[in-house]
């Protein structure tokens, strides 16, 4: 049976005491569950650059134009693994809809690494690549292109080098982009991002906020339908509605993950950042006739999350305005859940921004149960994180 600390405890405590004291009884047994470092000194972890976007390059080719162009890599974002080596997107300065970038340029570059930072191949692709994940079952790179409007995903097979392009089979209803992708008991998850880019805004009752996706290798067609919506009905995971049902007011799906076994809360579960909204929804059942939807709030925005499964290994993270990707080494308690940290993307940033209370991008460690998020302290190089991934020595 899964555990889930804060559900079995309110089960027993509703029987005897209020909301407000089963509350207060869940958070003190947390502090008792966490680990030493977690509620008194915090670990301070390491971090090295092993890839830089400035000593690569790509061809490319104007609209209009038959002429090849050359140009360094820049702007990596989502980062994922296959075997022993990781891949990240960069994004070369596309625009959110596919716009070219100032150069005439308008494709991504996929790049297949090893941990060391020694690259083994690259594809480019066409569009801006904001989602890129490992298919487990096949082996194949996914990569989703577009996440504000005009979006589609390709596959990449890393062993024959075949890139192949897949269109929705329908205008995406949420009248957005695709964003983030996860594979969760057999299914392809996809954040339904930008909701109300060409329509209504957000949220919006009839908008989907994750599709269920299917490929048509064949067709060259991915079908969707949707797993829940932007105002879908969810239990409270803490705040001043703790254990009660709301409705949910999403305006910024993003990121997503299946949270790992070892976490402290929600193991097992798939998870949807909305990363304006500074909040993260826990689906156990995905897909089944048992889904449940758990929505936690955070004290920050965050673009990825990751949680260390090993006391050994690694997180891996890409700099997005530094063109590069570090490796950030160290002790991990199985189960902490580290975060990247993006102020200026929340939904009260000001326009002009890093700005006084909304700095740069950092790394911080997550709370699963308070929604609390702490800075992380580094040594070596200066990080400014977006997309995270852990990787187990």
């Amino acid at each position: 049976m899964r555990k889930v600390p804060g559900r079995v405890v309110t089960r027993c405590a509703k029987m005897m005491m209020g909301v407000g004291a089963v509350a207060s009884l869940v958070l003190s047994m947390v502090v008792f569950a966490l680990p030493a470092s977690a509620h008194t000194d915090r670990p301070t972890y390491y971090a090295r650059k092993i890839l830089s976007g400035q000593s690569l390059h790509h061809w490319y080719t104007k609209a209009g134009s038959r002429k090849k162009h050359r140009e360094a890599l820049t702007k990596p974002d989502d980062i994922t693994k296959i075997g022993g080596n990781l891949f990240t997107g960069f994004q070369n300065g596309v625009g959110p809809q596919g716009q070219a970038s100032t150069d005439g340029n308008r494709d991504s570059t996929i790049v297949e690494f090893r941990p060391n930072g020694t690259v083994v191949a690259q594809w480019d692709i066409l569009g801006k690549c904001d989602g890129l994940t490992a298919d487990p079952y096949t082996g194949q790179v996914i990569a989703t292109v577009n996440e504000d409007a005009n979006s589609s995903l390709y596959s990449i097979d890393p062993w024959s080098g075949q890139v192949t392009h897949y269109r929705y089979n329908k205008p995406l209803p949420h009248n957005g982009g695709t964003d983030a992708i996860s594979f969760y008991n057999g299914q392809m998850l996809i954040s339904a991002s930008a909701p109300g880019t060409t329509g209504a805004a957000a949220p919006n009752p009839a908008y989907p906020a994750v599709y269920s996706v299917t490929l048509n290798q064949t067709r060259h067609v991915a079908y969707i339908r949707a797993l829940f919506y932007d105002e879908s009905l969810a239990t409270a995971a803490n705040g001043p509605h703790f254990t009660k049902t709301v409705k949910l007011g999403l305006t910024d799906p993003d990121s997503n993950e299946v949270v790992p076994w070892v976490a402290p809360r929600f193991g097992g579960d798939f998870m949807l950042t909305s990363q304006g909204d500074k909040e993260q929804i826990y689906v156990s059942g995905a897909g089944s006739r048992y889904q449940h939807l758990s929505v936690l709030a955070l004290s920050q925005s965050v673009d990825d999350t990751a949680w260390a499964t090993s006391w050994r290994g690694a997180f891996y993270t890409t700099d997005n305005g530094g063109d590069a990707v570090y490796v950030i080494v160290g002790t991990f308690w199985p189960g902490t859940a580290l975060v990247a940290v993006t102020p200026c993307d929340a939904g009260n940033a000001p326009a002009t921004c890093p700005a006084p209370g909304f700095p740069a991008n950092y790394l911080g460690q997550l709370n699963m149960y308070t929604g609390q998020i702490t800075p992380v302290r580094l040594r070596g190089a200066t990080v400014h994180p977006q997309g995270l991934i852990f990787v187990a020595s």
